[in-house]
């Protein structure tokens, strides 16, 4: 096996690789506005560090989602058009799932939420639960996706320890931050690889938006409620 992994739902444009038993090496843009730009040299980048080709990836694994519009439609196009070319299966992996697992693998334990940057002065959260924090503990969704205000969580929410960008965003509303900032592609692989061996079905590529796209043609505008 050799999994290519990428995500754009964050300000992190990330791709990793994946042998089926750890991650190979991994190419990370930070960049809030130029996925599209970033993506593809990053795929040639990470694959080059490797000495592979895309001729040898026998999988894909993308996030896919909640994100803003734009960048996470570049992700999931860009993992669809490669799955396509070659011939390969492509797995689609939520996006916040993804920074719950890196979490996970750090040996932390208890309950924590993932808060990531939607703009608009929002966040995309998610709320998950560790268990014991023992190395087979899988973090598992108790609450979300959502996209709110941070300060509209509930407070008993806003206490737990937090991922993502939200606590550098808003500190006051979501003041335990513990440093993990964006999607790692190298953990969605690591994640999409431990669902593959447990059978756990990745075939829905459908971006979760959670709201509607920043921008609408003109007649989709005209039309939207008021």
């Amino acid at each position: 096996m050799l999994l290519l992994a990428m995500d754009t739902s964050t300000t992190a444009i990330t791709v990793a690789v994946h042998d089926g038993t750890r991650v190979l090496d991994r190419c990370v843009t930070l960049d809030a506005r130029a996925h599209a730009e970033h993506l593809a040299p990053g795929i040639a980048a990470v694959l080059e560090l490797i000495g592979a080709t895309p001729a040898d990836v026998t999988d894909v694994a993308v996030g896919i989602g909640p994100g803003p519009f734009t960048g996470l439609r570049v992700g999931i196009m860009t993992a669809r058009a490669f799955g396509y070319a070659r011939g390969i299966p492509v797995h689609g992996v939520a996006s916040l799932d993804a920074l719950a697992h890196e979490y996970r693998r750090s040996g932390a334990r208890g309950d924590f939420l993932v808060a990531t940057d939607a703009r608009r002065k929002e966040v995309y959260w998610a709320t998950y639960a560790l268990g014991d924090g023992t190395p087979t503990a899988t973090a598992t969704p108790s609450a979300g996706p959502g996209v709110a205000r941070a300060a509209d969580l509930p407070p008993q929410v806003r206490e737990l320890p937090t991922i993502g960008r939200g606590p550098l965003l808003y500190p006051d509303a979501l003041p335990h931050g513990v440093g993990l900032l964006d999607v790692d592609a190298g953990a969605l692989a690591d994640l999409a690889v431990t669902r593959l061996a447990a059978g756990v079905p990745m075939t829905d590529l459908e971006p979760i938006y959670l709201r509607r796209p920043d921008a609408l043609p003109t007649a989709a505008r005209n039309q939207a409620p008021r």
